[in-house]
């Protein structure tokens, strides 16, 4: 068996970060991740914009992570990236660069689903020794687009048990933010408010979704329709109770999220949780979830570099595929929703 050393680069651009990274068998050795400012002008990611500043970043990013890794193209094993899904613009320009580079360099092309990947960020690490989760365990993944309650079995078999049915946690997170005319992007700077304010100030509806899935647009209406009726009453009301509605609002948020993972605990009697996702930076989602060790269930959550989109956990998937030799063709083509 060849025991040689398997260098992936990964390559992220499902949406508004333009990543990539290299890794060394299961180690990080490089994460780059270049943003785009262009949309905070806006509010919100504009698809045309985001497909044209991947082209623009995309060839510096490469260089930079293969430089910051001391690794050659020609050292390169396999090149992984990110199918779906996504935004279909931006993933062609990932995708459309995986293929030529992996055509040039003959060498093989691993497509990833980039839901999948967030999973995977709970075992990448820059280090050779550290804590992460052993199989079988639930993974909640929360972000902007997404969330999804996971069975993983091992690093390439993962069953959906539950997701969202209409909006994603983030995406509540964000257009809350929105409507209390917070900076783009929201979510964070709400998240920031909310330390400072009090959850049990105020009471939203947490709505009601059957088993394991979720629900958020009921929450995003009742709370649009909340802050009228009370600006009406008071013009300064948002301004003056900013912190306690971010605070309630999050709360309301990630009981939703809690219960949910509660009742899949309870439902599999796997006793191992993990985070994922851009959500899972939120410090009182994490906060919430290492509560759950005091019900001795064990929690992992990924480091803040490999919760947002990027390209480490693109290429550890990557890494874990190759060696399943799970190839794809070069006549692959991106999804913007990427099956199951």
């Amino acid at each position: 068996m060849n025991n040689s050393p398997v260098y992936i680069l990964g390559i992220e651009s499902s949406c508004d970060e333009t990543s990539a990274a290299v890794t060394r068998d299961t180690l990080v050795l490089s994460n780059v991740i270049a943003g785009q400012d262009v949309h905070r002008i806006y509010g919100g990611v504009v698809p045309e914009l985001a497909s044209r500043a991947h082209q623009q970043q995309i060839i510096p990013v490469v260089d930079a992570a293969l430089k910051e890794a001391g690794v050659s193209l020609d050292q390169l094993s396999a090149i992984a990236f990110t199918r779906g899904p996504g935004l279909i613009g931006s993933l062609l320009v990932g995708t459309s660069f995986a293929k030529a580079l992996a055509l040039s360099l003959s060498i093989p092309l691993v497509e990833v689903n980039h839901m999948q990947a967030h999973v995977i960020g709970n075992f990448a690490s820059r280090k050779e020794q550290f804590s992460q989760p052993e199989f079988p365990f639930l993974c909640l993944t929360v972000s902007g687009g997404h969330t999804q309650l996971i069975r993983v079995r091992d690093h390439l078999h993962m069953e959906l048990l539950g997701e969202t049915q209409d909006d994603a946690a983030g995406e509540a997170f964000d257009k809350v933010a929105k409507m209390l005319g917070l900076p783009y992007p929201g979510g964070p700077e709400l998240d920031r408010l909310a330390q400072s304010g009090d959850p049990l100030k105020f009471s939203f509806p947490a709505g009601s979704m059957g088993e394991l899935n979720f629900s958020f647009s009921g929450l995003k209406t009742s709370v649009l329709y909340f802050l009228q009726r009370e600006n009406q009453k008071n013009p300064d009301f948002t301004q003056q109770f900013l912190a306690d509605i971010c605070a309630s609002v999050q709360h309301t948020i990630i009981g939703i999220l809690l219960a949910k993972l509660r009742l899949a605990i309870r439902q599999t009697g796997i006793c191992t949780v993990a985070l994922a996702g851009g959500v899972s930076a939120n410090s009182g989602l994490r906060k919430a979830v290492r509560e759950l060790e005091k019900e001795n269930i064990r929690v992992f959550i990924p480091d803040f570099e490999y919760c947002t989109d990027n390209a480490g956990m693109i290429a550890l998937y990557g890494y874990y595929r190759f060696r399943a030799g799970e190839f794809a063709p070069l006549s692959i083509a991106p999804v913007a929703r990427y099956p199951w």
